[in-house]
């Protein structure tokens, strides 16, 4: 039951990390590489209202989570517009932000273990005789809350269904009058947001360092690459394959591979299905 229920918990944590990232790629079909950055950035912001400005931890969140979608519809607007479809240029643009972005936080002093968020409410619970802390308990609920705010806004929202509609054909979405780079901004900035939320739920178990920024980046293009880039279904099924791989892989073999797990499934899917489990990219003999 232990390995069941952290295998869940580690699932709905790679959901939060990954479908942001998913997201604004299905939409505006431009990687968002700054993706980890972002995650860490909310979590200092959140941080500094809580410590510095003595704000309450609610409206803290709440003003972060402002702040990091008016930067990821800026980061659209000012930058990744300017290079919309042209690929390498994408991936080096929003990548030169993310990096700058983790690295000005380095130099401004987010270093070490002097930054920490405390959890929404202290204490565990018990389930099925495992303990298990009521953060964690939060994630779950949280992500699944998520999941399905996501599926009803995508399904029963005008502009949830011009998201899809991009994303789902752009140049029939152009023939019915859906701008296309309002619904790409759009979708970076709830991207953005998505990565903060997750940014706040899941760093008060640990701290907020650059490093995890990188990390963040790495298991959220591992989940979208195994899923299929520009899957959304794909990538919550994914982050439930990765998720319980590590799991295993913590409690058989050592703590410290369950980054190398990540990395291993993105070479494995690349040579074996480059598309993902749900991609629709063609596969290599179909374009030869």
């Amino acid at each position: 039951m232990e390995l069941i229920i952290y295998g869940i918990v580690n699932s709905i944590s790679l959901i939060l990390m990954s479908i942001g990232f998913a997201l604004a790629y299905g939409v505006s079909r431009i990687p968002n590489f700054a993706h980890g950055s972002l995650y860490i950035l909310t979590g200092y912001f959140t941080w500094l209202f809580l410590n510095r400005a003595g704000l309450p931890y609610s409206v803290a969140v709440i003003l972060s989570l402002i702040i990091i979608a008016l930067i990821g519809a800026a980061l659209y607007q000012l930058i990744l517009i300017r290079v919309r479809g042209m690929p390498i240029s994408e991936i080096i643009a929003s990548f030169g932000v993310g990096i700058a972005i983790l690295e000005l936080l380095r130099w401004a002093g987010l270093r070490g273990m002097a930054y920490m968020l405390p959890p929404f409410i202290d204490g565990t619970i018990q389930i099925f005789h495992v303990p298990l802390s009521y953060q964690r308990l939060i994630i779950i609920v949280a992500g699944l809350a998520m999941l399905f705010f996501l599926w009803y806004f995508t399904h029963y929202t005008k502009a949830g269904l011009a998201l899809r509609a991009i994303a789902q054909n752009e140049r029939a979405a152009l023939v019915l009058g859906i701008d296309s780079d309002k619904a790409a901004t759009v979708a970076v900035s709830l991207g953005a947001v998505l990565a903060g939320l997750a940014g706040v739920l899941l760093l008060p178990l640990g701290n907020i360092i650059v490093e995890v920024g990188y990390e963040v980046l790495i298991f959220a293009i591992a989940v979208s690459v195994c899923g299929g880039l520009g899957s959304w279904k794909g990538a919550v099924m994914a982050s439930f394959l990765l998720g319980f791989a590590q799991i295993i892989t913590v409690t058989y073999i050592a703590t410290h591979y369950h980054f190398v797990v990540a990395l291993v499934v993105i070479i494995i899917v690349l040579v074996f299905r480059p598309s993902g489990l749900f991609g629709k990219q063609k596969e290599l003999e179909e374009r030869v």
